[in-house]
């Protein structure tokens, strides 16, 4: 994304001072004395940013930022006022303004805003990318597709609670789809040209979840070397997502709780109590009454996510989406790949549907992607995917006299084994990275892999 950044102060002075500490930051600054030439500047170079000074002669920054507005696609703007005039900037605010600053101002402040500004630019951005990928790969949104009876009701819930602002909790296994069905409730909401804020929760350790969702003051603690924002601010008139939320501390959860109550909360090391307007839609794979039977989560904060439930099948219970889900996929990752695969042949659709998915819909996706990649025809065929696949039980050797309840302990550790270990090769062996795409804290993955006695690489 350019970071040009437009200042426009009928001091010359002013403007000099500002051009020269943002430029030293890299940005590509450019200046106008007036209102008049400063949508002379925006209609020629289209700035992302503009540091807009709101007592200006024949036109006043009040006047200028309401014909910004009223663009296509206005650029984000900054008011810039007279210390004792913060009334006037809250006012600006209120009409679209991003943020203010207020003169005589500190360079550290000012480099601050609009770092700021521009991740929150670079999140619209990718927001805007994401719902494109949505609309151009058909109604249903990317990968969350089928034709079942039970993704009907998926369907049926997210077209109903879509335009709400009601929080949503989403329920399933791990890889069936819970991200994508929270991007397609976002997407059908009147906040769908707002930032949506992607967090999952058993990624971080407790320490800085906190930080991660609420942000930090300077000096809140060892390390916090500068003002951070947090996932919440970040999507102030937008959503947040915050999965896996069954592995939140509880801590974490009561201030959870209070931002869903009173939509306000502070900065970890700040004072300032912050306002925002925020839908929260979470997600997770645990079972939360049974979490609060064991005091590991808050019933309170569990009523207040499930006002509306969505129940997110396995792809083992709705067979007759595979190879819905698979000719989508090799849609998509033909054209990614700029491959030509166009279709699966029978006997491996048969496989497919015979298939028990354990890494649900994600797995699906990465046998599709991995064999688009080698194909060497505008088929796939049996040839072309793992041997787990037409083989599942070839791993498996036990004796069948054996108690139910040690076969199985066997059966889910060749698997556990097999699927760790998989994840683990996809990651280089780092473990943070593939504690986070298993869902898992790292240090949960670091005792699961002395449990399955794995080798580290």
């Amino acid at each position: 994304m350019k970071k040009s950044i437009l200042i426009v102060d009928d001091e010359k002075a002013a403007r000099f001072g500002m051009k020269m500490a943002l430029e030293n930051d890299g940005y590509n600054v450019m200046e106008a004395s007036d209102g008049i030439e400063a949508f002379e500047v925006i209609k020629a170079k289209n700035p992302s940013l503009i540091f807009l000074d709101i007592n200006m002669p024949k036109i006043n920054g009040i006047q200028v930022l309401e014909e910004i507005n009223q663009m296509e696609t206005p650029p984000m703007i900054v008011i810039v006022t007279a210390y004792g005039s913060e009334r006037v900037a809250v006012e600006a605010m209120k009409k679209g303004a991003y943020d203010y600053i207020s003169k005589p101002y500190e360079i550290d402040e000012l480099r601050l805003i609009a770092q700021h500004a521009f991740e929150k630019l670079a999140l619209e951005e990718e927001n805007a990318r994401l719902r494109s990928e949505i609309d151009r790969l058909g109604s249903k949104g990317a990968i969350v597709a089928g034709e079942s009876r039970e993704m009907d009701q998926v369907f049926n819930k997210i077209e109903k609670v879509g335009p709400s602002d009601v929080t949503v909790l989403i329920q399933g296994e791990s890889g069936s789809g819970k991200e994508l069905v929270a991007k397609e409730i976002h997407k059908k909401s009147s906040r769908k040209n707002k930032p949506m804020i992607i967090m999952n929760c058993a990624a971080l350790p407790e320490t800085l979840i906190e930080s991660e969702l609420f942000g930090h003051e300077k000096g809140a603690f060892t390390g916090a070397t500068e003002r951070r924002l947090g996932k919440f601010e970040l999507a102030d008139k937008g959503t947040i997502f915050l999965d896996e939320i069954g592995d939140m501390s509880p801590n974490t959860q009561a201030k959870v709780l209070r931002v869903l109550q009173e939509q306000s909360f502070e900065r970890l090391g700040g004072i300032e109590t912050l306002r925002v307007d925020v839908r929260l839609i979470s997600a997770t794979h645990k079972d939360l009454l049974k979490e609060i039977k064991e005091s590991n989560f808050r019933e309170d904060l569990y009523y207040r996510l499930k006002v509306v439930e969505i129940l997110l099948p396995p792809l083992r219970n709705r067979r007759e989406d595979i190879i819905i889900l698979a000719e989508k996929f090799i849609q998509y990752f033909s054209e990614k790949h700029r491959k030509k695969v166009k279709s699966i042949s029978k006997e491996a659709v048969k496989v497919f549907t015979s298939y028990s998915w354990p890494g649900n819909v994600r797995e699906l996706q990465n046998v599709i992607e991995s064999a688009v990649v080698m194909a060497n025809s505008e088929t796939l065929e049996i040839s072309d995917f793992p041997e787990e696949l037409s083989n599942p039980d070839s791993n498996l050797s036990f004796d069948y006299n054996l108690p139910f309840r040690d076969a199985k302990k066997i059966v889910v550790d060749t698997f556990e084994r097999d699927f760790v270990n998989r994840k683990l090769a996809e990651n280089n062996g780092n473990i943070s990275k593939t504690a986070e795409a298993l869902g898992m804290h790292r240090q949960s993955l670091q005792q699961k892999i002395k449990e399955l006695n794995l080798k580290q690489t």
